[in-house]
């Protein structure tokens, strides 16, 4: 079996070759073909010529070079099309992740998991980022069932077919496992070594949890309503206008009170704030059901040739009726 991993780079000169000769050590030990797809994402030192260097000396090596920093995800995506592994996994290139947890990542699958998910229970990193990662992986647990405690970790096993099925774009390769087990994959989760960082200093700062919050209510969307958007947008559309609506007619009958009679001090409709809220719920309401119905339209026109379910196994080999020819007839 052919393994690979796939590890972006930005301006990791210094750890390279280090993290080569790590992976080498668990490969050569374990005995495991492996193949090695760096992925220089834009950058700016000489982690292109080392990627150079280390391919010209090991067949297992291979690279791919952006012509600017495209994203992680992006990274990710090129390196796995570009894999031959039946098992791919993923991994920073900053040393942090720990290539001799390789092995117990592989005993996880052989147990019949589709994806094992790093967890760093001991984190080497400063207190306001872990304090922030936590509060983000339970947010990401209760939204999507997927209980993980460490959603961020880019150290992670997959089976090949999961690609297949889930594709790659924007900042949700965080999210493959959720985005997997919506398809019926079955996830672990694995605890690993966190090492602290010896060179370089960290990609991300709190900016990237906003994105990530956006990121995820893509993920719920796309994993509960993908295929019936007029469920979500229509539920809340609907609540909305009935809100609306029921503020309109209770202002209806406020007005109707002060015709009838005009010596009741009754506050003119004018100067009422309900009847803007009213008429604000009425109309957003209205128009997240229209949203939905467009939804719905776009949905059923592009999503016909797109599978809606995933396929485990599959006994016999399909054949079309015309290659399966008549039994001979007997004579009598």
């Amino acid at each position: 079996m052919i393994y690979s991993a796939v590890i972006p780079v930005c301006n990791e000169q210094d750890s390279l070759r280090d993290l080569h000769s790590e992976l080498c050590v668990v490969a050569d030990g374990s005995k495991l073909d492996f193949e090695w797809i760096f992925v220089d994402d834009g950058s700016q030192d000489a982690s292109w010529r080392i990627i150079q260097e280390l391919a010209a000396v090991d067949r297992r090596v291979r690279g791919i070079r952006f012509r600017r920093n495209f994203g992680k995800a992006a990274a990710l995506d090129a390196g796995i099309r570009d894999a031959h592994g039946e098992l791919i996994f993923t991994l920073d290139a900053d040393l942090q992740d720990d290539p001799s947890e390789i092995p117990r990542f592989l005993e996880l699958i052989a147990a019949g998991n589709d994806v094992v998910s790093g967890w760093k229970k001991i984190r080497n990193d400063p207190w306001e980022k872990r304090a922030a990662s936590k509060l983000f992986n339970r947010l990401v647990s209760a939204l999507t069932g997927v209980k993980l405690h460490d959603h961020n970790c880019g150290f992670k096993c997959y089976r090949r077919e999961i690609f297949d099925e889930v594709r790659l774009y924007g900042e949700l390769h965080r999210f493959v496992p959720v985005l997997a087990a919506a398809r019926g994959w079955t996830i672990a989760e694995l605890i690993v070594n966190h090492r602290p960082r010896s060179h370089g200093k960290s990609k991300y700062g709190f900016r990237r949890y906003f994105k990530g919050l956006l990121d995820l209510l893509t993920v719920y969307f796309l994993t509960g309503y993908q295929q019936r958007p007029q469920h979500l947008l229509g539920t809340v559309g609907i609540l909305s206008f009935m809100l609306g609506f029921a503020g309109l007619t209770y202002l209806g009958g406020h007005w109707a009170l002060a015709q009838l009679f005009p010596d009741w001090k009754l506050t003119p409709l004018h100067q009422r704030p309900a009847v803007i809220y009213s008429l604000g719920a009425l109309l957003f309401g209205g128009q997240l059901m229209s949203m939905g119905f467009i939804a719905e339209l776009i949905t059923s026109y592009y999503g016909r040739d797109v599978a809606t379910y995933s396929v485990r196994e599959r006994l016999g080999h399909p054949r079309s009726p015309a290659a399966d020819p008549l039994p001979p007839q007997q004579s009598d």
